[in-house]
């Protein structure tokens, strides 16, 4: 007999639950969401509800959040939730909900959703990131997670890439995720705004160079506005790099790209692989690593949490 299994993503503006079937975990039966609430005591009772919100017992419960989880499910720290620091997550849900309970770094859980239903099914090999306020990364190896050995490994978004860059904050500079994730590239589009440039993108948020974030240059880049994609064509620069990086380092049969700034498309992706065959070691003499968007959308936390708490329980 299948079992249901219930996985819960933990984010900065929202708590969100999918149901899925063990026989069939690419279909998504249920889903409920709520708004992420402040405070230790309320994120867990968000957890709660959104779980009884699926509407029918679960045999088992994986949840993702955006921060370091330790191997015994303890959320040490979490940089969108500040209120949740050393919570053990874990044991707390488990007291509540009288089900088994796996937590794990939110890109951890995407990484396993995309791996066994998503855009790197079958590949044993591969790393996804995604790119949205900051950069996630989840690792899988032979066919399984990566955690290291606290639990704490795939931390890509805060490799120093720029010594001398912009201010994180995890307290140092020029982290990956300062330069390539959504904020890295609002921070570049107010630059070229008050340089002169991006006009549309600047209009499209009131002419107000404060105002302008990476969904106005997005929307520019959809219009096909030249100076948006010439900034966007630097910004997959810094992607490029931290991809390179990491292909040199763990060498991946496929890198996925997931977050809110793959919805870009090709306009995105296509300067990251150009930049990507340039700068990482040996390319003419490495296989071929495909770069590839993710295909779970907001969903692949979720479903991948489903997944793992599935999978250490079976």
């Amino acid at each position: 007999m299948s079992r249901l299994l219930a996985g819960v993503d933990i984010g900065g503006t929202k708590v969100l639950g999918v149901l899925v079937d063990e026989d069939q975990p690419d279909i998504v039966k249920a889903e409920h969401r709520v708004p992420t609430p402040q405070g230790t005591e309320n994120v867990l009772q968000a957890i709660v509800e959104v779980v009884q919100g699926l509407g029918t017992p679960v045999q088992s419960l994986g949840v993702g959040i955006a921060g370091l989880v330790d191997r015994t499910g303890v959320l040490q720290t979490a940089p969108n939730l500040p209120s949740l620091h050393r919570v053990s997550v874990r044991t707390e849900l488990m007291r509540r909900l009288g089900r088994p309970v796996a937590v794990d770094n939110d890109a951890t859980c995407a990484a396993w959703g995309e791996q066994r239903v998503g855009a790197a099914r079958g590949v044993s090999d591969a790393t996804c990131i995604t790119l949205g306020t900051g950069i996630g990364t989840g690792l899988i190896a032979s066919g399984e997670v990566v955690r290291g050995a606290h639990g704490f490994a795939g931390e890509a978004g805060h490799m120093t890439v720029d010594p001398a860059g912009p201010l994180c904050p995890c307290g140092r500079r020029g982290c990956w995720e300062r330069m390539a994730s959504g904020s890295g590239l609002a921070r570049l589009a107010r630059d070229a705004a008050e340089a002169g440039r991006l006009e549309r993108a600047l209009s499209l948020a009131g002419g107000e160079v404060a105002a302008l974030r990476g969904e106005h240059v997005t929307q520019a880049v959809l219009e096909g506005d030249r100076q948006a994609l010439e900034l966007l064509s630097g910004f997959a620069w810094w992607v490029a790099l931290g991809i390179a990086n990491l292909v040199t380092l763990l060498d991946p049969g496929m890198v996925v790209i997931g977050g809110g700034l793959i919805e870009i498309g090709e306009p995105l992706l296509g300067p990251v692989r150009e930049h990507y065959s340039n700068q990482v070691m040996a390319h003419d003499q490495r296989a071929d690593v495909r770069i590839e968007a993710a295909q779970l959308g907001e969903r692949a936390g979720a479903i991948g949490a489903a997944l793992l708490g599935g999978h250490r329980e079976a």
